[in-house]
This record gives C-alpha cells, sequence and structure tokens, in this order.
C-alpha cells in the first residue's frame, strides 16, 4: 500500500509540475501549435524513444540476474571509495540544516523524477531545434543507463548510510515510506557511480545547450538539478565519490549523444556539398 501511494504521489507531483513548466517555458500559443503536428513530432522521435524504452524494460526485466551475478562476483571497492573521501558525508551531513531534510527528500524522490520526464516534453512541444535537443537527451539517457548498469553488475558498494555510523539514512528514517520505491526500482548496492547525479547532469546539460532558444528551462533545470545532486549525498545514498563519477558521465554522455545523433541524422538526410552538420557542433544551440 506504501509503495502505491509513494509511487501515485510522485507521479501527480511530476505530471503538475511538467505541467507548470510547459506552460512557463514554452507558452500557451507554442503549446497549442504544437498539438496539432504531435504526431509528426513523435513519428520522427520514435525510433530514439522506441530503443530508450527497450533499454529500460531490459533494464528492469533483468535486475535480479545482475543483482546475483553482482554478488557473485563479489567486487566490492566500498572501502576503496572510503579510502578515498573518508567522513565527507557525515561532515556534510553535520553541517546542512535539519530543516532541509523535507526540501531534499523531494528533491531527490520528486525532482529527479521531474527533470527525466520535464526535459523531453519541453522538447517535444518546442518549436525550432527542440526535436533535435530531445533526440540528444534521450541517446543520453541510453548511456548512461547502459553504463550504470555495467557499473552497478560489476562492483558491489554500499553507500555512506549502510558503511558508516557516523551518517544517518535520514530520508528512510523518517520517512520510510519511500524505501518501498527506491527498492523497487534499484538495489542497495547499485551506487557507484550515482544515477541520480549523471541523469541529472545530463539533463542541465542539454538545457544549457537550448539556452538561447529555451531560456526559462535552462535555470529551472539548473535549481533542481543542483538540489537532486546535493540531496544524494546529504541523505547519505551516495559518496563523494559516486556523484563526481555522475557528473562525468552526465556530462560524457550528452557529449556522445550529440555526435551520435549527428551522424545518424547525416546518413538519413541527402549529403550536401561541402558535408557536415552544424547542429552536430558540441558548444551550444542555435
Amino acid at each position: 500500500m506504501a509503495l502505491l501511494e509513494v509511487t501515485a504521489l510522485t507521479g501527480l507531483s511530476v505530471i503538475a509540475g511538467t505541467a507548470v513548466v510547459a506552460l512557463l517555458c514554452i507558452g500557451p500559443r507554442q503549446l497549442s501549435r504544437a498539438m496539432t503536428d504531435v504526431d509528426d513530432r513523435l513519428r520522427d522521435i520514435a525510433p530514439y524513444l522506441g530503443a530508450a524504452l527497450a533499454l529500460l524494460a531490459v533494464k528492469q526485466i533483468t535486475q535480479g540476474y545482475r543483482i546475483r551475478l553482482s554478488r557473485a562476483l563479489d567486487w566490492n571497492i566500498t572501502d576503496e571509495l572510503y579510502a578515498l573521501e573518508g567522513e565527507f558525508v557525515a561532515t556534510l551531513q553535520g553541517l546542512t540544516p535539519e530543516a532541509t531534510l523535507e526540501f531534499f527528500t523531494v528533491s531527490y524522490m520528486v525532482g529527479f523524477a521531474f527533470l527525466l520526464v520535464a526535459a523531453p516534453v519541453t522538447y517535444l512541444l518546442s518549436a525550432g531545434s527542440g526535436q533535435r535537443r530531445l533526440k540528444e537527451l534521450l541517446v543520453a539517457y541510453m548511456l548512461n543507463y547502459a553504463v550504470g548498469t555495467v557499473c552497478y553488475t560489476l562492483f558491489v558498494s554500499y553507500g555512506p548510510r549502510n558503511y558508516l555510523e557516523t551518517v544517518s539514512g535520514l530520508m528512510y528514517s523518517v520517512y520510510p515510506q519511500t524505501q518501498d520505491l527506491t527498492a523497487a526500482v534499484a538495489s542497495n548496492t547499485n551506487v557507484f557511480p550515482s544515477l541520480h547525479t549523471s541523469l541529472s547532469v545530463a539533463v542541465l546539460t542539454v538545457a544549457w545547450r537550448s539556452r538561447r532558444t529555451h531560456p526559462r528551462w535552462t535555470p529551472v533545470a539548473a535549481v533542481v538539478a543542483a538540489a537532486v545532486v546535493f540531496s544524494t549525498m546529504y541523505l547519505g545514498i551516495h559518496w563523494l565519490v559516486d556523484v563526481v563519477a555522475g557528473v562525468a558521465l552526465g556530462v560524457g554522455s550528452v557529449s556522445a549523444a550529440v555526435r551520435i545523433v549527428s551522424r545518424v541524422e547525416a546518413s538519413q538526410s541527402t549529403p550536401t556539398r561541402g558535408g557536415g552538420d552544424p547542429a552536430g557542433q558540441i558548444g551550444g544551440d542555435d
């Protein structure tokens, strides 16, 4: 029952937040125009969306097998993670006011899901380069999950809350019902790297690339992503090393996604004299 309630609350919050962002960042007039050709937009990104959903399905279906394989390999790197940073997370918890617990719990549970949903919806309903940014984002999602799945299978690593007596699992202690949802999608050894961090940073990186065409979305993505990244450590779920690796994965996945989408788009279009695809440049938006 707790799982259903948390899932429903999270889902409703994400839907409401996405709707508000669409109105603020795109505007009613552009939204109205987008709805007239939404079928064409969906057909355009269908291969990317289908591949992303298929990867998520495979990841979820094979979760039990991968956990068993990971434990059989027993490559536990938790000691190494602690040796690299020591009591950083414990110090961070001690310095952060307890009054922020609810905010960072919402950031971790709802803010993360909001970023993953609001970003593609915003680009789908946008004019101009929105479709291009959506494709880059979907490829970045796939790269993040692919790398994360490999790392979670190879490495057994426990977060600070499960390793250090000086670190409290704040969210799970105060809001134990949240653990039902997180346990349904991930194991407590899925620590290195932090996919909450990498995916949030990927969304922010694409948002930065689209800052000229989506000036209102970029600061929203920046604030929510920063809160999500901080929450992973403050709540005792991830080490600083996990977060650093997640930042590198997030930025790297977008860089790779830009190149992949450029090549796919170039192969599908009629070659032009001089070649090249200016939209594939990594620096920014048009």
